[in-house]
């Protein structure tokens, strides 16, 4: 499994991922192997997205990314694309003397820079759909919103239990929702209900061979791309007010300091009785008035007392800030703003973690020594120790410093570290450091806990509406609350390397789509100057994020007063004749240069603060 050296006149059209056979040379003194590819076995990739360029009497699409080649199409495979306009592609064939492939369009997106054919170009350049096929819309538009008579017998009734939703305000998927009442004892007991949604999308059935595909909604900066059509995702299977919805249940009875004493978990049928937006019930929370105000007072009683809990065996405290836009009706982005986590989303936090974790508890802790069934765990490994270290020699230039004694005095040190930080100008850069030296969260029927939650087990249940995760842990607990026997465990970990692929692909859409907004957004502000903190250090430049969140790169090149070295060691560019530093960090005082809303790029050039400091947003 040695890595073999190709060049790039001896790829033979093989492209990066591809399954290829390789002619291995007589190796050179000193040489790493080297070969050249003879065969393409399998393409990783044949469909891309672009944009048209035509000729006279052919054209070429231009793919989207760094894929360092162009498909020739020819006038009979353009499908009706017209010049400059989104495509999608597939290539057919690449001759072997032919410096391009040769492909056809299978689909035209639109114009370029109309916002709905851009944002389905994101979608398509991380190979995911932006509708659904008419087949499976034609069975969501067949599954009724009415519940038989019969399932109201099957199920534990909670209708008259005060319950309610909290999303955010422009949600209409809501997956998850929350009773509470008084118990004779003095107890609470609170029900975490999560939408059905196994109940409508059977095994091997259309719909769910559509789940299953996708594994998870879409967010982008403008839109849901759901994983189920609307009518399951915003209508049948959504807990909206005042309906009667089924429901999978996690029912705790916890005390005043909300110790869990008692769980039960089990279908249900609820009627939610309000949906409040984040902001409706944060003003409860600071205000003590409102609506269901008792209610929604004592689940945040109990939700602290459970963050606190959480924090004290070692949860780490990631609150990032994220990054909205005011958008015009074309798709056209007027301002930039942030939204920040407050009590009301903590509220609703916690008791999803608590369902979560105590879902996987109940199938991953065995009884003696039996081996717990096969099971769908999210999980996290510890950081990496070389990352730590490096992490803690940069945060050192700024007085930080963490503790890498153990794993319990990691978390804490970071949580102070992060803490530290709140308001700095070094924030953002910390922060980002800090998430980078986290392994990644994944799905795995192999549990190993989750690190940055401190939990020994933990899964996702709480909305299956967007996850396809939680519908196979939905599937899987109720066939075990019926003692059924242990599921494939191969299967279920082929299902949870897909969802955790796609879960990948779906952020970086999502990324994308913020940045090709950010830089539309800028597309205004060309010429102006700005302060900003330098959020990275490359060999080829400097990375700068502004005020307002938006990053952008001095590129090397025009750092033109010296020579500049990059020092990764320290994450510092250092000139060779006057020494001048640039290092992670540092404020910077910029201005917009240049954008490429194509490549989704922002260049910066230095520059020195006017009198009056501009911080637009």
């Amino acid at each position: 499994d040695r890595p073999v050296l190709v060049s790039a006149h001896n790829l033979n059209n093989a492209m990066d991922g591809d399954k290829v056979r390789v002619h291995l040379y007589a190796r050179r003194k000193k040489h790493d192997l080297e070969g050249e590819v003879t065969e393409i076995v399998e393409r990783a990739k044949t469909i891309f997205v672009g944009t048209v360029q035509m000729s006279r009497n052919f054209a070429f699409l231009l793919p989207a990314g760094k894929v360092g080649f162009d498909i020739f199409i020819s006038k009979e495979n353009l499908n009706g694309a017209r010049d400059g306009q989104k495509a999608i592609a597939e290539i057919i064939e690449w001759p072997p003397k032919a410096r391009s492939p040769f492909g056809k369009i299978t689909e035209v997106l639109g114009d370029t820079g109309n916002n709905d054919a851009e944002m389905h170009a994101i979608l398509a350049e991380f190979e995911l759909p932006h509708k659904f096929p008419e087949k499976v819309d034609k069975v969501a538009e067949k599954i009724p919103f009415e519940i038989p008579e019969e399932e109201y017998k099957k199920r534990r009734d909670f209708r008259d239990v005060t319950t309610f939703t909290i999303d955010p305000a422009d949600a209409k998927d809501f997956d998850d929702a929350l009773s509470l009442q008084k118990l004779d004892n003095g107890n609470w007991e609170v029900g975490v209900h999560i939408a059905d949604v196994t109940h409508y999308v059977t095994p091997n059935s259309l719909m769910e061979e559509e789940a299953q595909s996708r594994a998870t909604s879409v967010y982008l900066v403008d839109r849901v791309v759901p994983m189920l059509p609307e009518r399951l995702s915003n209508g049948v299977c959504s807990l909206r007010p005042n309906e009667d919805k089924l429901c999978f249940s996690a029912v705790f009875e916890l005390t005043d300091d909300a110790k869990v004493v008692k769980q039960w978990f089990g279908k249900t049928i609820i009627h939610s009785n309000k949906r409040f937006a984040y902001e409706d019930a944060q003003e409860i929370i600071e205000t003590g008035k409102g609506e269901l105000d008792e209610e929604v007072l004592k689940m945040n009683d109990l939700a602290k007392k459970l963050r606190a809990e959480r924090f004290k065996n070692g949860s780490i405290a990631f609150d990032r800030v994220e990054i909205k836009f005011n958008i015009d009706e074309k798709g056209k982005p007027l301002s930039v703003y942030f939204k920040e986590a407050k009590e009301a989303n903590q509220l609703i936090e916690e008791f999803m973690l608590l369902a979560n974790k105590k879902v996987a508890e109940f199938i991953g802790k065995s009884k003696g020594r039996k081996k717990p069934k096969t099971f769908v765990y999210r999980i996290h490994d510890k950081p990496d120790p070389d990352k730590l270290e490096s992490f803690n020699s940069f945060i050192s230039r700024f007085g930080y410093g963490i503790q890498l004694q153990s794993v319990k005095t990691i978390s804490s040190s970071m949580n102070n570290l992060l803490d530290h930080v709140k308001g700095k100008k070094e924030q953002n850069v910390v922060e980002t450091l800090a998430i980078r030296t986290m392994a990644k969260a994944e799905y795995s029927t192999r549990n190993i806990g989750h690190y940055g939650l401190a939990f020994d087990h933990y899964t996702h249940f709480t909305s299956p509406i967007r996850r396809y995760p939680d519908m196979m842990v939905h599937r899987l607990l109720e066939k075990y609350l019926e003692d059924g026997r242990s599921a494939s465990e191969q299967k279920y970990e082929e299902l949870c390397h897909h969802s955790s692929d796609m879960e990948a692909r779906a952020a970086n859409a999502e990324r994308a789509s913020i940045k090709y907004k950010q830089v539309e957004f800028m597309q205004d502000h060309v010429g102006e100057v700005y302060s900003g903190v330098i959020s990275g250090i490359t060999d080829w430049g400097i990375y700068v994020e502004l005020e307002n969140k938006i990053e952008g790169m001095i590129p090397i090149r025009e750092l033109d007063d010296d020579f500049y070295i990059f020092d990764e060691k320290n994450y510092a560019l250092v000139g060779r004749h006057k020494h001048k530093k640039y290092q992670l960090g540092d404020e910077i005082t910029v201005k917009i240069w240049r954008t490429n809303l194509e490549k989704k790029q922002l260049d910066f050039k230095l520059a020195t603060l006017p009198e009056t400091k501009n911080s637009e947003s």
